[in-house]
């Protein structure tokens, strides 16, 4: 789980430095590598952590983006809030839907990447570009369907599925 948690905070790090350093244009590419992990990676923590947990690290990665980069702190800054209404969204979809984890991973990545992608170009460039919009967003979605097969795999090797209820805590906590 540490390496899960570690792995989320990397990426919305690496996602926030990049649109730093070279701007909107790379935020699609970010989208589908970075981010649609990091919706993916939420998901599969949305069982394992509580939701104060889940908080704090997307806290902590905007802070950590923060302090390698002071420039970067209006990105940070449009990043903690969209992730943080994204994660919302998702844990609602996930945790009331209906299905196989899978499933509900599929239905709240589509939910929280439509969030964060409005959110974060908005508050991060301070104008609403449609068209970044709807890139990120289609690569959000791809980008996480492709990372929910694979971290399935990665992180529970031995299980078909994560537990079916996010609500209640795992019995190992």
């Amino acid at each position: 789980m540490i390496f899960a948690i570690l792995l989320y905070a990397a990426a919305v790090v690496a996602a926030n430095l990049t649109i730093a350093a070279f701007g909107p244009w790379v935020s699609p590419i970010n989208a589908f590598v970075l981010i649609g992990l990091d919706l993916t990676l939420r998901d599969w923590l949305h069982v394992r952590v509580r939701p104060w947990q889940m908080l704090a690290v997307i806290a902590a990665s905007g802070l950590i983006s923060w302090l390698l980069n002071p420039a970067a702190g209006q990105i940070a800054v449009a990043s903690a809030i969209s992730f943080t209404l994204a994660a919302l969204v998702d844990w609602l979809v996930f945790a009331y839907g209906k299905g196989s984890w899978m499933q509900r991973a599929m239905r709240s990545n589509i939910a929280g990447a439509a969030v964060d992608s409005l959110a974060f170009p908005t508050l991060a460039f301070g104008v609403l570009m449609p068209s970044i919009v709807l890139l990120q967003f289609a690569a959000k979605v791809a980008g996480g369907a492709l990372w929910a097969v694979a971290l399935r795999r990665l992180l529970d090797p031995g299980r078909t599925h994560a537990p079916t209820d996010a609500r209640q805590p795992p019995a190992d906590r």
